[in-house]
């Protein structure tokens, strides 16, 4: 691996945010969006889901450059890549079922190994899975490519539940909350592995988030609350900007380490390991 200054690993460090109740909170708020958003463009506005899936992906590209570009972490601009990767991960699997006629239990699967793919090849390339050691270009590629493909997972994996296997959007929120609970549980009160618990948290909040924004946005008649796409997506979106910009100001979920003027052997050796 390339030498790694001090002062490259506090940029890229900063690139990415401490995991904190804020996180979590965002995170879910940002994958109903992913489902409810993309309702809303395909559906409410008629462009369609091919178009809708254009306008997405070339908004994410754009901003997703802007992301890796910049040398230090920016709320907006990181939680709008994650809003647009919960959107088009969502279009990615619609277009597979709908235009394409591939099925639900095919998607999930398919998803599933691709993940499971990207942090093969994650974890050979760099020896770690950590969020907090994504300081070089080659990382945060591996980080966005994981993202991506929990984002499509998960838009599979709850349409698979909610639909496929007739749960309906209740009892899949409420399923997948329970094993939110349980590996939330793992963590806190068996130590369980930091990173393990984390990922597999962040893969359950997709489906969880899917299955709760289709619930509050539904028609009654389907099982929903029938609160429709504009209104659950502006709360959320509201929900979303409140909270990055209270985050902007406080720089409460900031990754920050020691500012000195050149890092010491032992936080060189740690940084090289990492």
């Amino acid at each position: 691996m390339n030498a790694v200054t001090h002062e490259d690993a506090r940029s890229m460090l900063n690139k990415v945010p401490e995991v904190t109740l804020y996180f979590w909170i965002i995170k879910i708020m940002a994958t109903t969006v992913g489902e409810t958003a993309a309702d809303f463009l395909n559906f409410n506005l008629h462009f369609g889901l091919t178009n809708t899936s254009v306008m997405m992906s070339v908004l994410l590209v754009v901003f997703l450059a802007m992301q890796l570009r910049a040398r230090k972490y920016v709320p907006w601009m990181y939680w709008l890549v994650v809003v647009l990767i919960s959107v088009v991960g969502t279009l990615i699997t619609d277009n597979l079922v709908d235009n394409f006629g591939i099925a639900l239990e095919t998607t999930t699967i398919a998803f599933g190994l691709a993940l499971l793919a990207t942090f093969a090849v994650w974890y050979a390339s760099e020896r770690t899975l950590s969020i907090h050691t994504i300081f070089t270009m080659k990382r945060e590629l591996f980080y966005w490519a994981a993202i991506l493909f929990t984002f499509a997972l998960g838009t599979a994996a709850g349409d698979l539940a909610a639909e496929g296997l007739n749960l309906g959007y209740f009892n899949s929120t409420l399923m997948f909350g329970a094993l939110i609970g349980i590996v939330a549980f793992a963590y806190y009160g068996f130590k369980a592995n930091a990173v393990l618990t984390f990922w597999i948290a962040y893969i359950l909040t997709r489906p969880f988030g899917a299955s709760f924004g289709d619930y509050l946005s539904q028609s009654v008649a389907d099982g929903g609350l029938g609160l429709g796409t504009v209104i659950t997506s502006a709360i959320f979106l509201s929900t979303i900007a409140i909270l990055v910009i209270y985050l902007t100001i406080t720089r409460r979920d900031a990754i920050d380490l020691p500012s000195v003027s050149s890092p010491s052997p032992i936080m060189a050796s740690k940084l090289m390991r990492s």
